[in-house]
């Protein structure tokens, strides 16, 4: 009895010297039983690996485009207001700057140094 593969990379033997179907012959084999399960009611069996191969398939690369829609929405880069230092951050929460500490929210896209109602925020210049 003798094993066949992909190809059949074994030299040939004396029993068979050149066989031109040792590469053929799994598919064939491949076809004959999934034929054979089908038409005896197990088409269903097929069905479910052929599914499950696919969506082996799809899944990752679905995850992968989904994964870098929800970064595009939720990953903001911007700029401290207080040292400049540019940063990641996620989007409705309230951080700390990795470079002077300065406690920033997220608002339009921008970190903004929260205050509280009433309190005016002033950028300013010393001149000499």
């Amino acid at each position: 009895m003798r094993f066949y593969t992909f190809g059949n990379q074994l030299p040939p033997s004396p029993q068979q010297p050149n066989d031109p179907w040792s590469g053929v012959r799994f598919w064939l084999t491949l076809l004959l039983i999934t034929w054979s399960l089908s038409a005896l009611g197990f088409g269903w069996v097929i069905n479910s690996v052929f599914i499950f191969l696919s969506l082996l398939v799809i899944l990752p690369i679905v995850g992968i485009f989904a994964l870098q829609w929800w970064i595009k929405r939720h990953i903001i880069t911007d700029s401290c207001p207080t040292c400049t230092a540019t940063f990641s951050a996620n989007r409705g929460t309230k951080f700390q700057c990795p470079s002077c500490g300065e406690i920033l929210e997220e608002h339009n896209r921008h970190f903004v140094r929260p205050a509280a109602p009433g309190v005016i925020d002033v950028d300013v210049q010393i001149v000499d």
